[in-house]
């Protein structure tokens, strides 16, 4: 259970980046959808403590993401927009391995759960590539991968397919909806908001609908020709 308690986030100049959030997501599904700017991002950053709030708190389950943040990375998945800012070793199973270290002491079990993640998602015959030689949408793969090799019970995507083709993008969106894991995702692809349990409309900062994806997306479509 992720929980907003009057969460805000102010800029060191004053400008309220996101406005004081009070909400319970349960769903299996959310999905967060506003323009450029409007404090999507940081709303979704702040559930597993990349960003802090100024003010309020955030809580996953009894876990809450200022005082207990190491405990709240394990249990809160990230994956960015962009996977090369989360791919960093050399070659794909040395990714997955890594995020690995934290969980598995010995070299010989990170390999074994580094390939049994790789095959999860028909990555095994890419372990030794160079991660510089793969495909946008095998990136974004191989980050998801890395990311649930450790087993989060939430997975929050920022824009996931973003820079992706269309068959990338939907086999991506296919991929995200079809997790055992808890879901958040941050996405201009409407369609994808669609098949969410719930869906956030985020603008300048506020939350200005909250609830079913198909009234949220028409309520979206309505903010932005306005």
């Amino acid at each position: 259970m992720i929980s907003f308690d009057s969460a805000a986030v102010v800029a060191p100049d004053g400008t309220e980046i996101l406005r004081p959030i009070t909400l319970t997501l349960t769903e299996p599904r959310v999905s967060i959808v506003g323009a450029n700017g409007s404090g999507k991002s940081t709303l979704a950053r702040l559930i597993n403590g990349l960003i802090e709030p100024t003010t309020g708190s955030v809580r996953i389950n009894d876990l809450y993401t200022v005082r207990d943040g190491a405990e709240v990375r394990k249990a809160v998945g990230f994956v960015f927009t962009d996977p090369a800012a989360q791919l960093i070793m050399p070659t794909v199973i040395e990714d997955v391995e890594l995020s690995l270290r934290r969980t598995h002491k010995y070299p010989r079990d990170r390999r074994t759960a580094a390939i049994a993640a790789l095959e999860r998602f028909g990555l095994e015959a890419l372990a030794e590539r160079s991660v510089h030689t793969l495909s946008g949408g095998q990136k974004q793969l191989l980050a998801i991968a890395t990311v649930l090799s450790t087993s989060p019970a939430t997975l929050v995507a920022d824009e996931p397919t973003t820079l992706l083709d269309l068959h990338n993008s939907m086999r991506i969106g296919d991929l995200l909806m079809s997790l055992a894991q808890q879901v958040i995702v941050v996405t201009h692809d409407l369609e994808l908001a669609a098949r969410a349990d719930r869906t956030l409309v985020v603008a300048d900062g506020s939350i200005i609908f909250d609830g079913d994806p198909a009234e949220a997306i028409a309520h979206y479509r309505a903010s932005v020709t306005q």
